[in-house]
């Protein structure tokens, strides 16, 4: 399942969203976006983790809670829209 993480405090880095998210689960992948011109962080990221019911209770127990300063959103990330 993808999940999407936002509201991120923009000294977290992916090697600190892959720990927190490790708690519930194997995460296949952690991935902070970033700024292509100023490499900066853009307060968001996405988390891969295979088993759907580890990535549920994620999703779940970490909406709201509280990473560097900051209360995450967490919730499942949804298909970029074409316009």
């Amino acid at each position: 399942m993808n999940i999407y993480v936002g509201n991120l405090d923009f000294k977290v880095n992916e090697n600190d969203l892959e720990k927190v998210f490790e708690e519930y689960g194997a995460v296949s992948s952690a991935k902070i976006i970033t700024d292509k011109y100023s490499g900066r962080s853009k307060g968001f990221g996405f988390v891969t983790m295979e088993n759907q019911d580890e990535a549920q209770k994620a999703i779940e127990e970490l909406n709201g809670a509280t990473l560097g300063n900051r209360d995450m959103v967490v919730n499942e990330a949804r298909p970029k829209k074409e316009y």
